[in-house]
């Protein structure tokens, strides 16, 4: 079988979980620096949902990093299927998270003008969800990814 980039055991799929993890975390580590952002529900979502990328992203992650010491392949049938169900239950999560703290962030700076009229740090939930974007973008690619290896599996 041809290997695909970010395919698991790989540099690049080490990369591209790399990424993840690091766009995940710059995610929580803005939004946590915030101050109120408690009282919104779908930041404290957006947090778990990244909360929860950064452990997958950092297992796989582990996990490649251990194939390629021991140069070994990651791509049999049970693996993939795991790596496709864990990547779109985290993309969708991740999608959902992102879209609904997007949906908050408009509402009060767009909409509302409440950025300009009481002290919300803005700024700092755009960035959060920015990042968080990233972060689903990249689950994108590597669920897609996963999705065909496993088809030519």
């Amino acid at each position: 079988m041809k290997e695909l980039v970010g395919s698991p055991g790989t540099k690049t799929g080490l990369i591209l979980r790399l990424g993840q993890c690091g766009f995940a975390t710059a995610s929580i580590a803005v939004m946590v620096s915030a101050s109120n952002f408690s009282s919104f529900t779908a930041f404290c979502y957006l947090i778990a949902s990244m909360g929860l990328q950064v452990l997958w992203s950092f297992g796989l992650a582990c996990l490649d990093v251990h194939a390629l010491r021991i140069k070994r392949d990651l791509q049999s049938p049970v693996l993939v299927s795991l790596f496709v169900v864990g990547d779109w239950v985290t993309a969708t999560l991740s999608l959902a998270a992102v879209c609904s703290s997007a949906g908050i962030v408009v509402l009060y700076s767009k909409d509302l003008g409440f950025c300009k009229l009481h002290y919300y740090p803005c700024g700092k939930y755009e960035l959060s969800v920015t990042f968080a974007f990233l972060t689903w973008f990249l689950i994108a690619i590597s669920s897609h990814l996963m999705f065909w290896i496993l088809a030519s599996i």
